[in-house]
């Protein structure tokens, strides 16, 4: 498993030298539409406007809705790359089972993104003059985020394996996604507060407002909370997965094997 990650992060820092304009271009893309956002938003309000701490909590949720864009959207772009190169298969007869492959991508190509992703939370800072707090104990509720947001990718990839082509889905997924992470839910109250700790992601992106954005300590019942909604979307996602893979197999999508 170590000689796999260690080739699998070789291979994307090989992909990431060869085309740095994707990278760049991205980084100009996001942080350009977030800009548009928040001048058009300021002069609609006037020049008397005064976000607070919800300017702050907006950031935060931009940044987290690009940081799950990634990760969702990588293991199934992977399986129709490999696919369209013919090599799809291949994964399949590996000795390595082939969650393990794309989940040793996921986790190779995360160094890359969690970097870009700083560089943009850096930039959206220094122009709307957001200021966020980095406390340590903000590494508990983005470790259960990132699990939620793996648990979504395979489920996105099982898409990919068993429809071939999810172009037509991901957008309207992506539209859903900037919706669930950009909703206030930790200031939801009775029923849509339980309702949301069952939602992907939410519960941890709530706790990441507050911590960054609010400046509030690290509640202990809400992780676990968070931690229970990452761990069962990761491990929903592997029995879709494995689901999926029986599928494409029965249906010979790989080969017939």
């Amino acid at each position: 498993m170590f000689n796999l990650l260690i080739g699998e992060l070789k291979r994307t820092w090989i992909q990431f030298i060869r085309y740095p304009t994707e990278i760049i271009g991205g980084i100009i893309i996001i942080t350009t539409v977030f800009y548009g956002l928040f001048v058009s938003a300021q002069y609609m309000a006037g020049p008397a406007i005064n976000f607070g701490d919800r300017l702050d909590s907006v950031v935060v949720g931009y940044v987290l809705w690009t940081l799950a864009l990634y990760i969702v959207n990588d293991i199934a772009f992977n399986i129709q790359a490999e696919a369209q190169t013919g090599t799809l298969e291949q994964i399949f007869l590996s000795p390595f089972a082939a969650p393990t492959i794309f989940f040793a991508r996921a986790i190779a190509s995360l160094a890359l993104r969690m970097t870009i992703i700083v560089l943009i939370l850096f930039i959206l800072m220094s122009i709307t003059g957001s200021q966020l707090s980095f406390p340590l104990g903000l590494v508990f509720p983005l470790l259960t985020l990132l699990m939620a947001a793996y648990g979504l990718a395979f489920v996105m990839g099982s898409c990919a394996l068993v429809f071939k082509r999810v172009q037509q889905i991901l957008p309207i997924f992506q539209f859903a996604l900037l919706f669930l992470l950009a909703a206030p839910t930790e200031e939801w109250s009775g029923r849509a507060r339980i309702v949301a700790n069952f939602l992907p992601m939410l519960p941890s992106t709530g706790l990441l407002r507050d911590l960054m954005a609010r400046g509030e300590g690290l509640d202990i019942s809400l992780l676990g909370i968070a931690l229970i909604n990452g761990a069962a979307y990761f491990g929903i996602g592997l029995l879709v997965f494995g689901w999926a893979e029986r599928q494409a197999k029965r249906k010979g999508i790989l080969g017939g094997y």
